[in-house]
């Protein structure tokens, strides 16, 4: 019979068990943090290119009918729209990213 003190044993499972936890491990909340920020700096992106694309567009058709500036007016108030309608629609998708990772966190318990 084995000596149920063991240390040598002891010691390989400790080390096993701690080799699967790490394997296990969830992302530190800095990593997080990190990964979050990039979600909102995506979001700005996003909105600020919807407006700077409605300025060009609406600054060009502008200085080629020579009117006034009802078309810069007009296409950024667009690409404003635009802008937050992929704004939603990142953030949507982000969305369902995390539940479906919760989900599979649950599944896992």
């Amino acid at each position: 019979m084995s000596d149920p003190h063991d240390p040598e044993r002891l010691q390989k499972l400790h080390d096993r068990i701690e080799g699967l936890k790490k394997t296990q491990e969830r992302p530190k909340e800095q990593d997080e943090h990190y990964s979050m920020a990039q979600h909102g700096w995506r979001m700005v992106i996003e909105l600020v290119a919807g407006l700077g694309i409605g300025f060009g567009v609406g600054f060009g058709l502008d200085t080629f009918f020579g009117t006034m500036p009802i078309f810069l007016v007009l296409f950024v108030m667009l690409g404003f729209v635009a802008g937050v309608k992929t704004m939603l629609r990142s953030a949507n998708e982000i969305q369902e990213k995390h539940a479906a990772q919760a989900a599979q966190d649950d599944e896992r318990v």
